[in-house]
């Protein structure tokens, strides 16, 4: 079977233990939506995962709270500095916007215990840079390459993580793959749908609705955002919606395809971004208003509730 953790240094590395108890804690405090369905993932896949986690939020964190354009970039570059130090068994670079020192060995020990393949985390770097200036995305090809920077390979992660009921030289395998990017594909749209507001509002503005899927409807992204005509900007968001959907459809047979006690994560996990998604379909209008197209806190404890419940029927 693929993905079956190799032995590694958590049990008998203090250090190593301690870095992945920070993970965890950062996946508590800042997860939100994950938090509920990697919670359910087993050990030691679960403290894989968070340090997963943990790195992609210290590497937002070092370009979103630098104050000058020139600063984010040389903070990123000091992290992916960092980063390829410590994958090439070096200490981390204290330079390198590390921040907690204990949370590098995590990282490490995940990435020698699992099958992750670095061509992913250099693609998650080069998606942090995505959005160091103004953007405007101008077709659905960029929209999809920008997905798979920011989306598609942190799932190609963490199916090498949970593992695929697949051997290593099943054919199949990367079939798998593929369904991964398209279910990041559907992650990231719905998080664009969902905070199209909040990311036109931001400096610098940042618009991923691309600018053919809304000149197709007659509508340009300030329209959107005042929601200046209603039907054509609701056909719009629609059209996106529909992508979305279609992704979460075709992605649909890799939770067969995972290790049977990480199934209930995925299932979780998409059942509650697929429920943000569903509240968009019902009211388009809700992307632009003020109080964000969120699940309820009681919504997503049921339905990890219900994913636990999985669980334990091995299902």
């Amino acid at each position: 079977m693929s993905g079956a953790p190799a032995a590694t240094a958590v049990q008998t590395d203090p250090s190593v233990a301690r870095a992945y108890e920070a993970c965890a804690r950062i996946v508590r405090t800042r997860a939100r939506n994950f938090y509920y369905g990697l919670r359910l993932t087993p050990e030691p896949r679960r403290s894989a995962v968070y340090s997963i986690y943990a790195w992609m939020r210290l590497g937002d964190d070092s370009v979103d709270e630098a104050a000058s354009l020139e600063q984010k970039r040389e903070n990123l570059a000091a992290f992916a500095r960092t980063t390829r130090l410590v994958l090439a068994g070096e200490p981390a670079d204290a330079s390198g916007g590390a921040g907690d020192s204990e949370f590098w060995p995590a990282f490490a020990a995940t990435m020698r215990s699992y099958p992750i393949r670095r061509e992913w985390i250099d693609d998650m770097i080069l998606g942090l840079g995505e959005d160091l200036e103004p953007r405007s995305l101008e077709t659905m090809a960029e929209l999809e390459r920008y997905c798979y920077r920011v989306a598609s390979t942190v799932g190609l992660v963490c199916v090498a993580i949970w593992g695929l009921e697949l051997a290593s030289d099943d054919p199949r395998q990367e079939a798998a793959h593929r369904l991964a990017v398209r279910l990041g594909q559907a992650f990231q749209i719905t998080n664009i749908l969902r905070d199209f507001a909040q990311d036109f509002d931001d400096q610098p503005r940042r618009v991923y609705v691309p600018r053919e899927v809304l000149a197709r409807h007659g509508v340009g992204a300030e329209d959107v955002r005042a929601w200046a005509r209603p039907d054509a900007c609701e056909a719009a968001v629609r059209e996106l919606w529909r992508v979305a959907e279609d992704h979460y459809a075709a992605a649909a047979p890799l939770e067969a395809m995972l290790s049977p006690p990480c199934r209930p994560t995925l299932w979780a996990m998409t059942r509650i971004y697929r429920g943000i998604l569903a509240r968009i379909g019902r009211r388009p209008r809700a992307i632009v208003e003020a109080r964000r197209v969120r699940l309820s806190g009681a919504a997503k404890t049921s339905i990890a509730a219900r994913a636990w419940l999985r669980a334990r029927l091995g299902r």
